[in-house]
């Protein structure tokens, strides 16, 4: 998707929201109980997926062959709003990115979370998994969880459900012969959940992950202005929403290096979720 493309979208939807009869994001609760999966744990190393490609073999994947048949996932009960904050005691927080996987973007962010031994989840693009598999193995390689933000990015709500279904599956499918493992969590592109999304997530074994602070670096806002959002949004619990791909994201690069070394300092511990079994 093009940038500008991407921005006009983004605008729309939030001066429209409203509109459009979806459970947005604001003002949703983490549900609580037995079936509350977001609880938090310990990094472990992800999934031994298979060796990455050499960076000069970007190219379109084929999704099918004659391979083992993939895994069944385990059903969910559809929720009817998504997960904005993470469950656990301390001063956790959660830090998501979104639209990747990106040649020019990812690796450097990666390169980041690395140094300070921090993991995190990566809500990547189907379309951008086939031609970057050797980042989604990366990822796994390096103890980060992966889930699912539809192939081409739409706006699921203008979308009847055989195509919510297709965006979904097809991703997951990607992201399963990238990573090794099907995704358990699922974002919907521009935070725009309706019924149909919620249930088809659940059939297909994945939580709606929403987030609670938004750096809105896809407008572009400066360096500066990024860091200062993470940084006064920072709270136990709370997700953090940032995007390796989808524009220019030298900000985001560059201000994660400022932000994320400062909470560390302050107390604060980076985590992911727990995996379901």
């Amino acid at each position: 998707m093009q940038k500008d493309q991407l921005l006009t979208r983004r605008r729309m939807l939030l001066a429209g929201g409203a509109a459009l009869g979806a459970a947005g994001t604001a003002g949703a609760v983490l549900a609580g109980g037995a079936q509350d999966s977001a609880g938090t744990a310990d990094p472990a190393p992800g999934p031994q997926a298979r060796q990455a490609l050499r960076p000069s073999a970007f190219r379109l994947q084929p999704l099918t062959g004659y391979g083992p048949p993939r895994a069944v996932p385990h059903r969910l009960k559809a929720r009817k709003e998504p997960i904005l904050r993470i469950s656990g005691r301390g001063r956790h927080m959660l830090l998501t990115f979104d639209d990747g996987p990106d040649p020019d973007y990812t690796p450097h962010i990666l390169d980041t979370l690395a140094k300070y031994d921090v993991r995190a989840m990566f809500f990547v693009c189907g379309e951008c998994v086939v031609d970057n598999k050797e980042l989604v193995t990366r990822m796994a390689d390096e103890g980060h969880v992966v889930g699912n933000h539809t192939w081409t990015h739409p706006l699921l709500t203008t979308l009847n459900r055989r195509q919510i279904h297709s965006e979904m599956k097809r991703t997951s499918d990607a992201i399963e012969d990238a990573y090794g493992e099907r995704p358990q969590w699922f974002r919907a592109p521009y935070g725009a959940w309706n019924r149909a999304v919620f249930q088809l997530g659940a059939e297909m074994g994945m939580e709606p992950m929403a987030w609670t602070v938004d750096t809105t670096d896809w407008m572009e806002p400066g360096t500066g202005a990024i860091v200062d959002r993470v940084e006064h949004g920072a709270a136990p619990g709370v997700v953090v929403l940032s995007h390796d791909a989808g524009g220019d994201r030298s900000q985001t690069v560059h201000a994660i290096c400022e932000w994320l070394p400062r909470l560390l300092d302050s107390g604060y511990r980076m985590t992911v979720p727990r995996r379901r079994v």
